[in-house]
């Protein structure tokens, strides 16, 4: 695995398995360990110290920090030794400590991690989580299992997030938030206990969402959190005022399968 021009790229201590796949140009760190059943493509970095266990695939220019594990067991007493995947798209970032872990049977098998992600140290992303793009995971971040965040979402600092709960892209955590329910697309969330505070009108401005669009989200948001409606009477008002965006559209797609309710 490591003739040719790769001896350059792969430190001499590094220990790869003889049936991992790495592209030609794939970076390995002092001490890092890569197993068997990894595949990592083209102009990924992998810092020293990090252990990558497979059946895991990781795609293009990845930048995975020291001390990070990847791809090990997943922490679920049911799991007995069964073969499930994780998969890592292109051009994320991976820092310190962090933590990744494979699928289950109990799911889909596999756990997956979309592109362009920043998951800063020591955040911990659980068996069968399904990570959309462009999310950011700030530092002690975790979540537990079979969780889906969507791209554009935000954890602030040591935020948690139970398990089977679903939180909507551009959506925003402060530090410290315990999600333990739904939270629906562009809302902000905060506090002890973690309340809506809001949409996050500054994520969808830089992220390139209209005024109107903003604008008709905003209403929304005082349909379901302002004037003290069912939800499928709020979802219902939103149909009527949503008109072309796809923004709103989502949005109460997003409601409507929502899995463990909304955070109200």
């Amino acid at each position: 695995m490591c003739s040719g021009g790769r001896l350059n790229l792969i430190h001499s201590t590094a220990i790869i398995d003889s049936h991992a796949e790495l592209a030609d140009n794939v970076s390995i760190g002092p001490f890092s360990v890569i197993g068997a059943d990894v595949t990592i493509d083209s102009g990924t970095v992998i810092g020293p110290h990090a252990v990558i266990k497979g059946p895991t695939s990781i795609g293009k220019d990845n930048r995975i920090y020291q001390f990070a594990s990847i791809g090990d067991d997943p922490q679920d007493k049911k799991y007995a030794a069964e073969v499930t995947r994780l998969e890592i798209g292109d051009r994320n970032t991976i820092r310190e400590f962090t933590s990744m872990h494979r699928g289950t049977q109990q799911d889909h098998g596999v756990t997956k991690i979309g592109s362009d992600n920043l998951f800063m140290a020591y955040t911990h992303v659980a068996h069968d989580c399904i990570i959309g793009d462009h999310v950011i995971m700030a530092n002690g971040a975790s979540l537990a299992g079979h969780v889906r965040l969507n791209s554009y979402a935000i954890l602030g600092g040591f935020t948690l997030v139970h398990q089977f709960t679903q939180v909507g892209q551009h959506s925003f955590a402060a530090m410290g938030s315990a999600i333990t329910q739904d939270i629906p697309p562009f809302i902000m969330v905060g506090g002890k206990p973690t309340r809506p505070h809001g949409i996050n009108s500054v994520g969808m401005e830089r992220n390139g969402i209209s005024p109107e669009d903003i604008r008709l989200i905003r209403n929304a948001y005082k349909l379901i959190y302002k004037m003290n409606l069912r939800l499928e009477d709020a979802i219902e008002k939103m149909e009527e005022m949503a008109g072309e965006s796809e923004q709103v559209a989502g949005m109460i797609s997003f409601l409507r399968n929502v899995n463990r309710g909304i955070l109200r």
